[in-house]
């Protein structure tokens, strides 16, 4: 699928991934949720991901803690307070460092929390994703607080794009445990 250009491209590969991501989930068997995710024979997958997410629950919560980036990002910008969307002291340089700390703090959350708390952020964000026009979306400059890009590139990251690297990773998991 091409890179969404406008509102309504964009909410439906964000549907389209997100009911992806639950038919893959559905599909997994008992014995595949049990099993850890072990990548590290493939040299192919190199990227720190490939290890830092060993089952669905870390996958949830990379996914929720994504979507409260944005969410946070949009809401604190709208009611005036300049807030960067990768927060201190973190950067675009650094944000692999954000996602190891969101995996260490998610250890402690249990799938089902984590399950029902990226369901929740999902919904809130297709609701602020509504809120916003085609021109707000994908045209630069309309919002200074976003930079050069636009902030359907945001929301493209953290709904479609970021659903569709779950759906490959629980695709390549399944493909190991078989």
């Amino acid at each position: 699928m091409a890179r969404p250009k406008t509102k309504e491209e964009l909410i439906k590969a964000a549907t389209l991934n997100y009911e992806t991501l639950w038919e893959i989930i559905s599909g997994l068997t008992e014995q595949e949720m049990k099993i850890p995710f072990d990548f590290s024979q493939d040299l192919k997958k190199k990227e720190a991901h490939w290890k830092r997410d060993k089952n669905l629950r870390d996958i949830f919560v990379h996914l929720y803690k994504w979507h409260q980036l944005l969410l946070n990002w949009v809401e604190s910008n709208q009611q005036g307070k300049s807030t960067t969307f990768i927060p201190q002291p973190y950067s675009w340089k650094t944000y692999g460092n954000m996602n190891i700390e969101f995996w260490k703090k998610g250890q402690a959350i249990p799938l089902e929390t984590a399950k029902e708390t990226f369901v929740k952020t999902h919904q809130n964000v297709m609701s602020l994703l509504d809120k916003f026009s085609d021109e707000e979306l994908f045209t630069k400059g309309i919002f200074i607080w976003v930079g050069g890009s636009t902030l359907g590139s945001y929301f493209i990251s953290v709904t479609a794009s970021h659903y569709d690297w779950s759906v490959k990773k629980l695709k390549a998991h399944k493909k190991k445990c078989t």
